[in-house]
């Protein structure tokens, strides 16, 4: 049995089944997902998986240091990339927060140890018995949004930011009942 969402495609049931709440501390991945789930914003995140590798040719198969390098040719060739979703807004959001990231590297800090300190390190399992008792966000997500707007991110709203912490594995929302929590 898995989480009744993850039935509605053959990319959905993948995301659901090997990605979803699985712990990583994977940079490139960290990246990825961070650019995924702000992609999605005003979207359905099956809308952004079935675009997930026009998202990875297009930016470079989220080399942080590639994408932060964008210039404005490149950002004007992204939005008339029809394998994207094609919103300016979110897509310099993409690059700036690269920026933002490669200079955290520079500083010798990664960003998936920055997002894992807020929870000393520890997966968040919140035991879910019905996906309809899951919050857009919380308090965690609020925060974490907070000091990444601070820092100069861009699209990290508290519900975007919940979903971001499902993705990475910081939260587990698999159903109790789920064979893949």
């Amino acid at each position: 049995m898995r989480c009744e969402w993850a039935n509605s495609s053959p990319e959905m049931q993948a995301y659901h089944d090997n990605e979803w709440c699985k712990i990583s501390h994977d940079e490139k991945y960290f990246f990825e997902m961070l650019s995924l789930e702000l992609s999605q914003a005003g979207l359905s995140w099956s809308t952004i998986i079935k675009r997930r590798q026009g998202y990875k040719e297009a930016f470079a198969n989220f080399d942080i240091d590639t994408v932060a390098d964008f210039d404005n040719a490149k950002k004007a060739e992204l939005l008339q990339n029809e394998g994207i979703i094609r919103n300016k807004l979110k897509v310099n959001a993409i690059i700036n927060n690269a920026k933002l990231i490669r200079q955290m590297h520079e500083r010798g800090e990664k960003f998936s140890d920055y997002i894992w300190s807020f929870t000393d390190g520890k997966q968040i399992d919140h035991h879910v018995k019905s996906l309809d008792t899951l919050p857009a966000q919380d308090e965690l997500s609020q925060k974490i949004s907070k000091d990444l707007k601070k820092r100069g991110f861009k699209f990290v709203g508290p519900t975007i930011i919940y979903s971001y912490l499902q993705a990475v594995g910081v939260y587990n929302d698999h159903l109790d009942t789920c064979d893949f929590k």
